[in-house]
């Protein structure tokens, strides 16, 4: 069969994803505050798109092109046509929610003014504002013959693009940077009569009303004008092979290329004059593969998640105080509690306090000796660092495996590694060849003579601030057989080139794929024999072609299988007589959905996993990832029961279909499931029945 029928392209489905955020944004049941902090989240995760997936496909093109692959490079235009062709669909939806969204938040007395708003009293407001607070932080670019606009420019940054004219004269150009890290990017103006309404100011209106007071002196002209802008840029870079570098000193190095690296997509103002536009475009040297395209005016919408509420409690979600989990809170310390039972706790619906406590405690202990940790993505005030520093300090022997190529986050994990080791850490930098992408946590203490290693597994990073908004799961156990697995797979990333067997743990790039694919040959099996099978399963992406395979296979076996897929799904469901018994759904909702979850029916030998670990081949072949069995039959049964709400969501949840066109699952007569609300409601009642 054709494998454009057997897989959608990944690409396109990523952009299917950020559709699903924007209809989020569209819905008027959602509190008008976090609609406009969903438009925020759809651009911030459209910035990433291209600079990672886009900028990807045009490396693909350029590779094709030089390597003479006329046929591969045309495949890959092809992609890129219908790429730009969908952002340009999704862009006038965004323009269209973000005017009902300003209306929506304008009947609540909150008003979002452009300059040709302001009335007198405000108009002088801004004005003081902007020459006691803003211009400091104002340094125009000057543009001339010998200017490298290219060069002075980063792709995080919003711009102004100012066009400098005098009568008979050429036009002369300039360009301003928003200075959104110096400063807020909302300005709430203070109220002159009613403090009812509340008016709020972009720092970009702002600059753009007082141009003048930025070139008055400096530059002749009769008239300014200005339009904001931004570039995206590729975010790969390359690693050098100088031997006598080290490699913190390599990854500080390529990160400066991505910097400079070649841009992906230029968006400005609509109403840019069309000279600017090609006086930009040429000086951003802007080729057919790249994206150019015009929106609202605003750009850098990623600062939206940030949205002031300076309103009414109900224009946000209605919050949901994290639930304390008795099993840790009945004993006096986390090892008595780990030693009496497995803990499985829910992010953000429990309280991420008790991870933290864990490692807290066992800075002080007198009888922990070891903790080992993973770390790939931490808060930026971390008190889980703050806590192995503590147990340095008290004599334990801490080991951090940081990753330093957990992409965005370079530059913050070399700055960790850097204190860590200067507080007396041995910290590993990991493997150059592989991502250490696992959740991993040992911490190892004497007792009765023998050392006893307690272990936490994991979907999510170690994260305080993503522990409030990503849903995730945290295995603990004292399960010693887990445990000592878990030590072997430090082990692993120090020493790689020794032989390591796992025995239960699913460990990438070792065995990971071998195992999911006897589990799914098993579910066959057990179907072929009259036995229970059925596989279910939740992921952030599923891309890997290899198990879409077999899945298809099991599916043209007999074998039931769904699937919740948060994100990118190449995988097409229901095609007559290759995946017509697979569903595969999606949700999107306040919370971002981030765990790796597999529940194989196993001929009535039920088998449940968590895993750090996406269906995609770098997950499966390029990078450390740690899978867990959950042996504890009550905990299994918490997350099945949790799968089925999700399963039976009948306001957030989505179809996959063959199209991906994000039609929601038909509730017909039943009721109102909101399944993130549901699993809070199900874990509260858990705790209180303990």
């Amino acid at each position: 069969m054709d494998s454009n029928v057997l897989y959608y392209p990944a690409e396109l489905s990523w952009l299917a994803f950020n559709e699903r955020v924007l209809q989020e944004a569209a819905d008027k049941n959602t509190p008008a505050v976090e609609r406009i902090r969903f438009l925020g989240i759809y651009s911030n995760n459209l910035d990433e798109f291209y600079r990672v997936r886009a900028a990807g496909v045009k490396r693909q093109i350029t590779i094709a092109q030089n390597d003479g692959n006329e046929e591969e490079a045309e495949r890959q235009i092809k992609l890129m046509a219908q790429i730009q062709q969908k952002v340009v669909q999704l862009s006038e939806k965004f323009d269209e929610i973000h005017k009902d969204v300003v209306t929506e938040l304008a009947r609540y007395n909150i008003y979002i003014l452009r300059k040709n708003d302001l009335n007198d009293y405000q108009q002088q407001w801004v004005r003081n504002f902007f020459i006691n607070k803003v211009l400091r932080h104002i340094a125009p670019i000057i543009i001339d013959k010998k200017t490298d606009l290219l060069k002075r420019l980063n792709g995080t940054s919003v711009y102004l693009y100012v066009a400098l004219r005098r009568k008979e004269r050429s036009t002369r150009y300039a360009v301003i940077q928003v200075p959104t890290t110096e400063m807020s990017r909302f300005m709430l103006i203070p109220p002159e009569k009613s403090k009812k309404k509340k008016h709020i100011i972009m720092l970009d209106d702002m600059i753009q009303l007082c141009l003048e007071d930025i070139f008055r002196g400096f530059i002749k002209y009769d008239e300014l004008e200005s339009f904001s802008f931004k570039m995206t840029r590729d975010a790969e870079y390359s690693i050098n092979d100088e031997i006598d570098e080290s490699y913190v000193e390599k990854m500080s190095e390529s990160m400066k290329q991505r910097l400079i690296a070649e841009p992906v997509r230029v968006i400005y103002d609509t109403d840019m004059p069309d000279d600017m536009m090609q006086d930009l475009r040429k000086r951003l040297k802007i080729t057919k593969l790249d994206t150019m395209h015009a929106a609202g005016h605003y750009r850098n919408f990623k600062d939206f998640i940030g949205f002031p509420n300076v309103g009414r409690e109900y224009l946000e979600h209605t919050p949901l105080p994290a639930i304390d989990s008795k099993a840790f809170s009945k004993h006096n310390t986390v090892f008595d509690a780990i030693s009496a039972n497995d803990i499985l706790l829910h992010y953000p619906y429990h309280r991420f306090l008790h991870f933290t406590e864990f490692l807290r405690q066992a800075a002080f202990d007198p009888n922990v000796r070891t903790i080992r940790i993973n770390i790939y993505r931490v808060a930026s005030n971390s008190r889980i660092i703050n806590s192995l520093i503590d147990a340095v300090d008290n004599g334990k022997k801490v080991t951090v495996v940081v990753e330093i190529r957990a992409r965005f986050d370079e530059e913050a994990n070399i700055e960790w590694s850097k204190r860590m080791t200067e507080a007396g850490i041995r910290v590993v930098l990991g493997v150059p060849t592989l991502k250490i992408h696992s959740k991993l946590c040992i911490v190892s203490r004497e007792e009765r003579g023998s050392l006893i290693h307690y272990a936490h597994f994991g979907t999510g990073n170690f994260n305080e601030k993503t522990a409030k908004i990503y849903t995730d799961y945290s295995l603990f156990t004292r399960n010693q057989e887990l445990a000592d697995e878990g030590v072997a797979v430090f082990d692993l990333i120090q020493y790689p080139y020794r032989r390591y067997k796992f025995q239960h743990l699913q460990i990438s790039p070792l065995n990971s794929r071998t195992k999911i694919q006897s589990l799914i040959r098993q579910e066959i099996q057990h179907l072929n024999q009259g036995q229970n099978a059925q596989i279910t399963f939740k992921i952030n992406n599923l891309v890997d072609k290899e198990l879409i395979d077999d899945l298809y296979r099991a599916s043209q076996s007999g074998v039931k299988i769904r699937g919740i897929v948060r994100g990118m799904c190449s995988l097409n469901p229901g095609i007559k007589g290759v995946s017509d018994n697979i569903e595969i759904i999606s949700i999107v909702d306040r919370f971002l959905e981030h765990p790796r979850v597999m529940i194989f029916e196993g001929g009535g030998d039920r088998k449940v996993f968590i895993s750090s670990a996406d269906w995609m081949t770098r997950n499966m072949d390029n990078r450390i990832e740690v899978g867990c069995p959950v042996y504890d039959r009550e905990l299994q049964q918490r997350i099945v029961d949790i799968m089925e709400l999700q399963f039976n969501d009948t306001l957030k949840a989505r179809v996959i279909d063959t199209e991906q066109t994000n039609q929601y699952v038909p509730r017909g007569n039943r009721k109102k499931v909101r399944s993130q609300v549901e699993i809070y409601n199900y874990l509260k009642q858990l705790e209180a029945d303990l």
